[in-house]
């Protein structure tokens, strides 16, 4: 498969498959994920254009029927989150946990320091995941986990996870103006990457 350079104008959205399994997934007989895409693909439908990824989190989360929603935030989205909570906390109870829970130090995981020359302690979205589990949240929602952070937190969490902000502290946290920008466009395309 390669969707990202369809040649057939991606014939999937007119009913066509170029995919032998087609839609009749058994996942989707899984009572949770067939409400998940149902009610996203309704909220779509009815407010397509017209809502924030805020209020569609908010949407959503009613329509699912949840009562308790978690944010796992970055220590440097700490005004973002606050914000963010202050506005759901108007419709549901939300538990926030922040990537630095726990405090334990980089040098326990042989982590490098930004500033050697200072104590920092580590990101822990295990721990993230694992408090939420705890307070019963029934929605995850990261905003700006780290990329790697954000994979950790998503496995480990015990409830559905979306994204609500990506970090990127070059961009304003908007990843794709990396792709829209031929500046950074003409750098990507050139990169130096050590082998790992």
């Amino acid at each position: 498969m390669d969707c990202a350079n369809c040649k057939l104008d991606h014939v999937c959205y007119q009913g066509k498959s170029c995919y032998d399994q087609g839609f009749t997934q058994p996942e989707y007989a899984d009572e949770e994920n067939r409400r998940i895409l149902t009610i996203a693909s309704k909220l779509e439908a009815e407010y397509y254009m017209q809502i924030t990824r805020l209020e569609e989190v908010i949407r959503f989360s009613r329509e699912m029927g949840y009562k308790r929603l978690g944010i796992a935030f970055c220590v440097g989205l700490s005004q973002e989150a606050k914000s963010i909570v202050a506005i759901l906390s108007k419709y549901f109870k939300v538990d926030s946990v922040c990537c630095k829970v726990c405090g334990v130090s980089k040098k326990e995981f042989d982590i490098p320091n930004v500033k050697p020359e200072r104590y920092e302690a580590a990101c822990n979205p295990v721990g993230q995941a694992n408090y939420l589990k705890k307070a019963g949240t029934e929605l995850n929602i990261i905003v700006g986990l780290c990329v790697g952070h954000d994979i950790l937190f998503t496995k480990s969490s015990a409830a559905p996870v979306t994204t609500f902000v990506v970090k990127d502290r070059i961009l304003a946290h908007n990843p794709l103006g990396a792709v829209y920008s031929n500046y950074w466009w003409r750098k990507l395309d050139n990169l130096e990457i050590p082998s790992g």
